[in-house]
């Protein structure tokens, strides 16, 4: 079908998916990462390892690679933006600039009109004394942090201890007296062709994804608002490729946007088998600028992430028909590590 090759920065098992999607569309591509165990090199045609930082081995990626895309926001936008110099960057660099710092992206998403937590920017203990009215609340770090690295939950004031080291801004977000977590995937052509998954419901343990199900249970009212905000916010960016829009409903049912992923997410790993067109072969397809196909979805689904040593139980076990059990061949068991996925297909 192609014979463009598509550079991506991450070998994880996003890079691992994506690499899977290319090799359908007949997409060559080159994996560039700082973890030499990364399982994405196990499907890509090519694996370079390298600092993100080493002007040579980005170099020798640069001159094999048509386009570059990513598996992870914590990239630092310098380094994108001098790739972007050399080899189209998707999604554009100057999107993880707003993404990558809390308070951008609160604001940016505040300035559309689209309801979030209520927030403030903090920089020292005194302006948490400020925004009392925000507690029970969480702390974030400004920048950084997944998966629940960077957050410390603040009940009240007393949880400031004297010791507390405010080495970096923070946000603090008032607690949401929280109904559930939902998920919209949205993919964007560079013509501005859309596809807007319908939206996912999210079980998350410990601040790690660990369950999700399509469709999600929630009024038409919040499918319709959840999907148009993620179509609003992928159209104010000018994004090509996929993008995941996270959301909290409250039990008075509003809808809280409360963080946007530049890549592909994994709660839209169900997207595999429940659709004709996942979400990976979608930013492939987007970012390659290759014809948008329609999508069609095959069933409901759900899906569990299989974490820490939970994966040597599904190693040796037999599927039906309608299970699908992916190993992300990562080479080391860590807990709450994210080693696998099984999808259920429902009717």
């Amino acid at each position: 079908m192609s014979a463009i090759t598509l550079g991506i920065i991450g070998s994880g098992q996003l890079g691992s998916l994506l690499c899977q999607a290319a090799r359908k569309l007949k997409v060559k591509t080159i994996v560039i990462s700082d973890d030499n165990q990364g399982p994405a090199q196990n499907y890509a045609d090519q694996f370079i390892f390298s600092k993100y930082d080493n002007k040579n081995k980005i170099k020798e990626f640069l001159d094999k690679v048509d386009v570059v895309t990513y598996e992870f926001e914590n990239i630092p936008v310098e380094t994108l933006k001098q790739i972007n110099k050399e080899k189209k960057v998707l999604p554009k660099p100057n999107i993880n600039e707003i993404i990558q710092n809390r308070k951008l992206e609160k604001t940016f998403v505040n300035d559309l009109g689209i309801k979030t937590t209520e927030w403030a920017f903090i920089n020292s203990a005194e302006d948490v004394k400020k925004n009392e009215k925000l507690l029970p609340g969480i702390l974030k770090t400004n920048t950084l942090g997944y998966d629940g690295h960077g957050q410390f939950i603040l009940n009240s004031l007393s949880d400031l201890k004297k010791d507390w080291c405010f080495t970096a801004d923070y946000i603090l977000e008032k607690k949401v007296n929280l109904k559930k977590e939902i998920s919209v995937v949205i993919s964007r052509f560079s013509n501005g062709e859309t596809y807007i998954y319908e939206p996912i419901e999210n079980v998350h343990k410990d601040q790690i994804l660990k369950h999700s199900k399509i469709p999600a249970d929630i009024s038409d009212k919040i499918y319709k608002e959840a999907q148009s905000n993620a179509k609003m916010i992928a159209e104010k960016l000018g994004y090509i490729g996929v993008m995941c829009v996270e959301y909290f409903i409250d039990q008075n049912d509003n809808l809280l946007t409360n963080e946007i992923a530049p890549r592909v997410h994994n709660s839209g790993h169900l997207t595999i088998n429940a659709f004709n067109i996942s979400q990976f072969e979608n930013h492939v397809r987007a970012v390659c600028d290759l014809k948008m196909e329609p999508v069609k979805k095959i069933s409901n689904a759900e899906m569990d992430n299989i974490l820490g040593n939970e994966i040597e139980k599904f190693q040796n076990k037999s599927f039906k028909d309608n299970e699908f059990f992916f190993d992300y061949k990562k080479k080391e068991i860590k807990d709450k590590r994210k080693m696998g996925h099984l999808t259920i297909l429902k009717s």
